[in-house]
């Protein structure tokens, strides 16, 4: 699959899942440190927000989109993905008083090379929203084309309002 990044059309590492699919097994690492795997993320509704760099203008937007929105969604876990270090995101949290969203870091790239989401070239992962269910099997994925543009909020927000009602 490709992207643009840059004003450049770019590759990703793979193929991207799809819905329907399980999410497969990577690991992220938490603001304190710790390994997060696939397997603990079972068990509930959970969005993940991904994005390619805490620091620039259209992630920072994106993340406190999100931050703002989890509010409405008491039984869903919000999930930031970016390749910044677990440094970088709590500097970003603490400038920015996002105290909700959960952060994580890819530094090791895991979770973009199985999602098929990293962009070699950068070494960012691609701006995307993936929503997986109590099983974790994917039922909501949107690529952003455009890596500068924002992603579908929307369209994410109200799968979540769906999912939520059954």
């Amino acid at each position: 699959m490709k992207v643009i990044a840059g004003g450049k059309e770019v590759s990703l590492v793979g193929n991207p899942p799809k819905i329907g699919q399980e999410m497969p097994h990577f690991k992220l690492t938490d603001a304190q440190g710790n390994r997060v795997k696939t397997r603990d993320f079972g068990g509930q509704l959970t969005l993940f927000s991904v994005i390619p760099d805490i620091n620039t203008r259209v992630c920072s937007i994106q993340t406190k989109y999100f931050n703002q929105a989890m509010n409405q969604y008491a039984t869903v876990r919000f999930v930031t993905v970016s390749t910044n270090t677990i440094a970088e995101q709590a500097a970003w949290c603490a400038a920015e008083g996002a105290e909700n969203m959960e952060m994580m870091s890819d530094k090791e790239e895991s979770f973009g090379y199985e999602m098929g989401l990293l962009i070699p070239q950068t070494g960012n992962l691609a701006r995307s929203i993936y929503i997986c269910d109590a099983n974790k099997q994917i039922v909501y994925a949107q690529i952003v084309e455009n890596q500068s543009d924002e992603p579908n909020y929307q369209a994410a927000l109200a799968k979540l309002t769906e999912l939520q009602a059954k």
